[in-house]
């Protein structure tokens, strides 16, 4: 017997955390369950023909909304080439309506609904035993009826999972050394906003803390690189989270990062002071601020106190340690564009490392799927359900700001335009001015669509500056060449870069004592005299990947010296 686990992954780089639990929670028939990992990327035909090289007895497939399309079509091109193997499905993506997805996809044979461990163990347990009349007792399970092919239930799902009877998923690294680990200490949420799955379970429940720390210490002792955890509000009980965070300075191995998803409202002055003291690149804060619109927040029922969220993020900023994700989503309830436009500022005024603009997903289960029409709110038929206007928000304008995410995905998040950028944003009336008109730019030169080089990133803000800003362009020559150079040493110097020759000797005198591998600058605009810079790529910041700079007087140092004055 060859029970296949099979999830599709949206990158390489990510692990599936629910097959490696399914797993483990077979206990005993673990021996009759294999994994299969792939990505969307892979084309089906890759993806077929090595589940049917595997030669499965029975076939499950991980859903989600990343996945479920090309799932459904695998799972009819499965059937054609596996036609006696069953076809499972499992998931959130079809968890709230798993009876018409049986019915509108004749390739699958069944779905187990809801947490999965104990449904997948006992799901295991009848194929091993040749158990149909089985499935009848498996719960959450939503099955095809071997004669005249009706729906069938199995018992219902009913109370939640102890957290503390499922086991550790990874028993060993085979495969994963170079991936993101995801690690669940706790499961449910208490919190109620509507546009959630998280929101349908009111419970929480949290796993041992002797547990977690030993499970964690297997991370650590591997050194692996990143572990995201996957609880909803890790910090939801304070004293708990700063007990984990103790531990995970104390035992800090100085490689693996630890990722968060906090409220960062509920942080109080101990954490803080206790998240100053970790090593840079330790662990890094997801934090969901979704809309600073107090009617917003009430329409969607989530609760946040934004002075306090705001002093917080501000505090842990300032220790220039802990890497911040903030979080915006663009087509709430009482959320128009100029609303998000102000949302959008008051959060970037916060300085995070990544500002995440999503957009509305009307996920089903969801309370929102089933209040949308109130909002007037419509959205895309086929996953991942995106919205495409409401009673606040025009088709039109969810296109400008999906433009507008590009440009911060670009030229923000990646942290290779830092002092361009900062100095960009004087001539502004706002960030989200700049973001919005640079955004107009791209589509009036007809560049959105398009791949780009880095350096070809460059020139066109270098454009961008020279129509916005004439008089300032040979300033901002200097500024684009220290950020390009802060992410690398660039073979051969870049069209927009001042001319150095008057400065040669000088350069290579400084580059022999700072050592070859080194790049140096020198600066002439705004300046008394020449400055050089060196940029030292053996020395990162690890919040950013920037090479870490120093005057050529010889103080190093990697944060704002003084370049936009």
């Amino acid at each position: 017997m060859r029970i296949l686990l099979t999830a599709i992954n949206a990158k390489y780089i990510h692990s599936n955390p629910a097959v490696y639990s399914l797993k483990a929670a077979a206990g005993d028939l673990a021996q009759y369950v294999e994994l299969a990992e792939f990505t969307i990327n892979h084309r089906t035909e890759e993806i077929l023909a090595e589940l049917y090289r595997r030669k499965p007895d029975v076939l499950l497939f991980s859903c989600y909304i990343w996945n479920i399309e090309y799932v459904k079509e695998l799972a009819a091109e499965c059937r054609k080439v596996l036609p006696e193997v069953p076809i499972w499905l499992g998931g959130p993506e079809v968890s709230f309506d798993a009876e018409r997805i049986l019915v509108e996809n004749e390739a699958v044979d069944g779905i187990l609904t809801g947490e999965g461990e104990e449904s997948f163990r006992c799901l295991a347990d009848c194929c091993v035993r040749g158990d149909r009349e089985g499935f009848a007792k498996i719960l959450g399970a939503v099955y095809r009826c071997p004669k005249g092919g009706k729906t069938a239930a199995g018992v219902p799902a009913g109370g939640c999972l102890e957290l503390d009877s499922l086991p550790f998923p990874y028993g060993n690294m085979e495969g994963l050394e170079h991936r993101i680990l995801y690690y669940e200490s706790s499961r449910g949420c208490p919190f109620s906003c509507s546009y959630c799955l998280s929101s349908v379970e009111k419970s929480v429940r949290f796993r041992d803390l002797y547990l977690v720390k030993k499970e964690l210490r297997f991370f650590l002792d591997r050194k692996v690189p990143q572990v995201k955890f996957v609880d909803r509000t890790f910090n939801l009980r304070q004293e708990r989270a700063r007990d984990i965070w103790q531990f995970l300075l104390e035992q800090d191995n100085g490689v693996t990062n630890f990722h968060f998803e906090i409220a960062a409202d509920l942080l109080d002055e101990a954490d803080l002071a206790l998240l100053k003291q970790m090593r840079p690149g330790l662990i890094q804060l997801e934090i969901g601020v979704q809309s600073t619109n107090p009617r917003t927040l009430e329409a969607v029922r989530r609760k946040t106190d934004w002075e306090k969220l705001k002093k917080n993020v501000e505090g842990i900023r300032r220790g220039a340690n802990i890497h911040q994700h903030l979080d915006l989503i663009a087509g709430l309830p009482y959320e128009d564009y100029t609303s998000f436009a102000r949302s959008f500022d008051q959060v970037f005024a916060l300085e995070p490392d990544q500002l995440q603009l999503g957009f509305l997903k009307v996920l089903k289960g969801s309370p929102l799927y089933r209040e949308a029409g109130k909002s007037g709110i419509v959205w895309k038929d086929k996953p991942p359900y995106e919205v495409l206007y409401s009673n606040w928000i025009s088709f039109a304008e969810i296109l400008q700001l999906k433009e507008i995410e590009e440009m911060v995905e670009i030229y923000y998040n990646s942290h290779q335009f830092r002092y361009t950028l900062a100095r960009l944003l004087q001539g502004f009336s706002s960030p989200f001015r700049f973001f919005e008109e640079l955004a107009v730019y791209y589509e009036e030169t007809g560049r959105f669509g398009r791949n780009y080089s880095r350096l070809q990133r460059y020139e066109i803000l270098l454009e961008f500056i020279r129509q916005r800003f004439p008089a300032e362009e040979r300033r901002y020559r200097e500024l684009l060449t220290v950020d390009l150079y802060l992410r690398e040493r660039f073979k051969s110097r870049p069209s927009f870069a001042p001319d150095r020759s008057a400065f040669g000797e000088t350069l290579r005198e400084i580059l022999r004592q700072a050592g070859k591998q080194n790049h140096v600058e020198v600066l002439t605009e705004n300046t008394k005299e020449p400055a050089y810079l060196i940029f030292d790529y053996s020395r990162r910041n690890p919040l950013t990947g920037n090479a870490c700079l120093s005057w050529w007087k010889g103080k190093a140092f990697c944060g704002d010296f003084g370049l936009l004055s």
